[in-house]
């Protein structure tokens, strides 16, 4: 049993990095989680605080107008995974005064029955770009996947994630961390955790007072941190394309498809 959707989950993002400079963070945000197949669709004054588009996913999607739940159905067909029958729950963030920023969107896949087929990440970066990792977690969420996608700046796409993606559960509570291992270097972490509420037309309101304008804030904040960490002597690494081939599902050690 999972959290009620839809949900406003108000979050602490903290990120660590040790080398080559020690540099460590922490600020609250504001995500929604939501059902792939029903997105909210605000009353038109409160439409400015939180807009759901299906075009701002899934950059392989092909099909014009295509919504959020076809457009996830195409991706997972390009990498050879069996199309999923059952409710897709989402952790992402709307867009706010027109603008959106996704560092992360997690779309937990279930069958029929309920169960979790498979998880998809969806990672943006600051250039506009994006991309999906397909992971099939094991029983506490966890699971492994090669980088291949050219997120901060000061990092080239070397190395393999550890991500633990396991579903909120029915008090609302979300959990999701990413670490980025590189032989010889301590890892790298970022964590986001946080309480679903019902996303109600005053749980509306009050989230423009508890985190206003929170897309806004994340970009700006990622910026300010990418300055500071230039100002302390880390260099830009050169930008690659961005990969063009789905990433190949990933099962967990131990468990067979």
């Amino acid at each position: 049993m999972t959290a009620p959707v839809p949900s406003l989950v108000y979050t602490r993002i903290r990120h660590a990095r040790r080398e080559p400079v020690d540099h460590r963070f922490a600020h609250s945000s504001l995500s929604w989680l939501v059902d792939a197949d029903r997105l909210p669709v605000l009353p038109r004054g409160l439409r400015w605080t939180a807009r759901f588009r299906a075009d701002d996913h899934f950059p392989q999607a092909s099909t014009p107008g295509a919504t959020l739940r076809q457009r996830l159905d195409e991706y997972l067909a390009a990498t050879g995974e069996r199309a999923v029958d059952g409710p897709v729950t989402a952790l992402l963030s709307p867009r706010v005064a027109g603008y959106v920023f996704n560092p992360l969107s997690v779309f937990w896949c279930h069958d029929s029955s309920g169960a979790l087929r498979c998880v998809v990440a969806e990672v943006h970066n600051t250039y506009g770009q994006r991309h999906c990792y397909l992971v099939h977690t094991d029983d506490a969420g966890r699971a492994a996947v090669d980088k291949e996608f050219y997120v901060s700046p000061f990092n080239d796409v070397s190395g393999r994630y550890r991500l633990l993606l396991p579903e909120p559960d029915a008090d609302g509570r979300v959990h999701v961390a990413i670490t980025l291992e590189r032989p010889g270097q301590p890892p790298f972490t970022a964590t986001l955790r946080g309480v679903a509420q019902p996303a109600t037309t005053a749980a509306v309101l009050r989230a423009q007072l508890r985190a206003p304008l929170a897309p806004w804030l994340v970009s700006l904040r990622i910026r300010i941190h990418g300055v500071r960490l230039w100002a302390r002597g880390l260099r830009v690494q050169p930008r690659p394309e961005v990969p063009t081939t789905p990433t190949t599902p990933t099962t967990p050690r131990g468990q067979t498809r």
